[in-house]
């Protein structure tokens, strides 16, 4: 159940897709003077190098934010690319930022963060980059359904299983519909793989049926090798920001533009 370490994948395309997405919408709810909480149910170590023995294995970074940043994919003033500079000139050139530390660029004082990772080794790695953050090492679904409504009651929960265990699929839609009526005006980001044997397709459903409002954001790219089963990378939004479905259509047509 703990044998997934993100290590091996950061910076990939679904990182790419996702991170441009999470950054966004960060960047427009801290606009306002307002304060707000952030809360992340899987939230890994926070901190990668893409020079990392884990990611040369499987180089999927060269399909992702390598590529995006020598291709031009993104504005150069997109609020994922300034979040890289910023972690990159802190931690040095090969660095790449989870989402725990994209969140951290953006917060401020005043706002609140609670982030759950339950194994060991990436939970002592995200305590070393973290400090902004209420740490909790234990299953991110009860982290959650505790913390909500969280104080402040503004912002945003991002949603990253690993989907290891495979009946995550069928308990998010319960999951979600219980956050959602103990914090109606929360944002509630999603992200899954699509995946070639459609297993995603059911929970997709149960969302659509419970919340047809909310937006759907889908990428498709090659497999990061031969036989894998990820084809693509989705991000679900319940209240979504302001501009943030703009986004995902430009970064969809990105993706369809560049194969």
């Amino acid at each position: 159940m703990l044998s997934y370490q993100h290590a091996y994948h950061a910076g990939n395309a679904a990182d790419l897709h996702k991170h441009a997405l999470l950054a966004s919408a960060l960047d427009y709810l801290t606009r306002k003077a307002k304060p707000l909480s952030y809360l992340e149910t899987h939230a890994g170590r926070g901190l990668y190098r893409l020079d990392a023995p884990e990611a040369l294995k499987t180089g999927e970074a060269q399909a992702g934010i390598l590529r995006a940043d020598a291709q031009g994919w993104l504005p150069a003033n997109h609020p994922l690319l300034r979040t890289v500079r910023a972690v990159r000139t802190r931690h040095g050139a090969a660095s790449y930022p989870g989402s725990p530390l994209i969140a951290g660029q953006f917060l401020r004082p005043g706002d609140t963060a609670h982030l759950a990772e339950l194994h060991p080794a990436e939970h002592a790695a995200l305590a070393e980059v973290a400090g902004f953050a209420t740490l909790h090492a234990r299953d991110g679904f009860d982290m959650a359904q505790a913390v909500c409504p969280p104080t402040p009651r503004r912002g945003l929960l991002l949603i990253d299983p690993s989907y290891e265990v495979k009946t995550d699929y069928t308990a998010i839609p319960r999951q979600i519909g219980l956050l959602a009526r103990k914090w109606n005006v929360g944002v509630i980001a999603l992200w899954y793989p699509l995946l070639a044997d459609g297993r995603h397709a059911p929970m997709l459903a149960a969302l659509a049926q419970a919340f047809p409002d909310a937006l759907r954001s889908e990428v498709g790219f090659a497999p990061a090798r031969p036989g894998h089963a990820m084809i693509g990378s989705g991000l679900w939004v319940l209240n979504a920001p302001f501009g943030l479905a703009d986004e995902a259509a430009r970064l969809e047509q990105m993706f369809r533009r560049h194969g």
